[in-house]
């Protein structure tokens, strides 16, 4: 098991580094930089522009101002926002609170809503009970996240008179922090609880016509014991797999989610470090996302075990 662990976390280094690289070349395909941003429509010198872009180490080649990152990076340290010369790490610490919330929540609700109705459409196959989950689950993937988002709002506002108005803290106010965090993780986890949904129904399916299902029923066990007994725990290997891979889409959510309910999490943050240009904080922040995604897969390959004693690390 150390020794699997230990493989693991050496084949993610090329990843991460290939993460760093391609953030940062891309952040720096996003026409103008800080220095357009500060400069507006001011008329200035040559002189007073080079001396900006000398100021944020922009004059540089591509490749030294990579390095000097990466370099930083690998001692600990994010760098400094252009904008508000705060340590990205600060900034990213002080939002996450808000990230991990709606991401379990988000993930939670995939999960309560995905796992059920997947084992539901399983048992019932080929019923009007079954097309009507799959014909839902197929909306639920055909709506953007955004658009949802906008809808409910307005839904919301229309009816009940409800609107986000910024964030609560559950420390202070548990019963408004729920109230106003619910919504979100409900719009956030709809898509992966369609996707749960449908593979937990096809996973279970696979499972319920195997040799041993068919044995279980032989010796006269009843359909509940075959299901929760047996086919369940066995088929859950594929649903849990794609439960890791929907951290990354929900992370990736996050970013819209967050700005439309005016979330102050790691989405919303990235968002502004885009509009303004601010490249530590964008790198930063979408380095932090990329690790975090990376650990939670780990996870995830560690858990296969636990289901599945079929399975050896060594």
């Amino acid at each position: 098991m150390q020794r699997y662990l230990l493989k693991r976390i050496v084949s993610l280094i090329p990843t991460v580094f290939g993460v760093t690289l391609l953030v940062f070349l891309m952040v720096r395909l996003i026409p103008g930089s800080i220095v357009e941003q500060i400069i507006g429509d001011m008329q200035v010198t040559e002189e007073f522009v080079n001396r900006l872009r000398t100021f944020f180490g922009l004059d540089r080649p591509m490749h030294e101002q990579y390095a000097i990152w990466l370099g930083n990076v690998l001692q600990g340290d994010l760098g400094r926002s252009w904008r508000t010369d705060l340590p990205v790490s600060q900034m990213i610490v002080e939002r996450l609170p808000v990230t991990f919330q709606l991401t379990v929540g988000a993930m939670l609700v995939a999960l309560i809503v995905g796992i059920p109705l997947g084992i539901l459409s399983a048992i019932r196959e080929n019923t009007k009970l079954d097309h009507v989950v799959r014909v839902i689950s197929l909306f639920s993937l055909s709506i953007p996240v955004f658009w949802q988002a906008t809808m409910l709002i307005l839904a919301l506002s229309l009816w009940f008179k409800w609107a986000p108005l910024g964030y609560i803290d559950p420390m202070k106010d548990p019963v408004g922090n729920f109230q106003l965090m619910f919504w979100p993780c409900v719009v956030l986890g709809t898509s992966s609880a369609a996707q749960i949904m449908r593979l937990t129904r096809s996973s279970l399916l696979e499972v319920m016509r195997q040799d041993y299902i068919r044995t279980a029923r032989a010796k006269g066990l009843s359909e509940g014991p075959v299901v929760w007994g047996h086919a369940l725990k066995n088929s859950f290997i594929p649903v849990l797999t794609v439960a890791g891979l929907q951290v990354g889409y929900l992370l990736g959510g996050l970013v819209v989610t967050e700005e439309v309910f005016t979330l102050p999490g790691i989405g919303r943050l990235l968002l502004w470090g885009i509009y303004q240009r601010d490249y530590p904080l964008i790198q930063g922040t979408i380095l932090f996302v990329a690790v975090l995604f990376l650990l939670t897969n780990l996870i995830v390959d560690l858990l296969y075990g636990y289901f599945d004693p079929r399975i050896r690390y060594d």
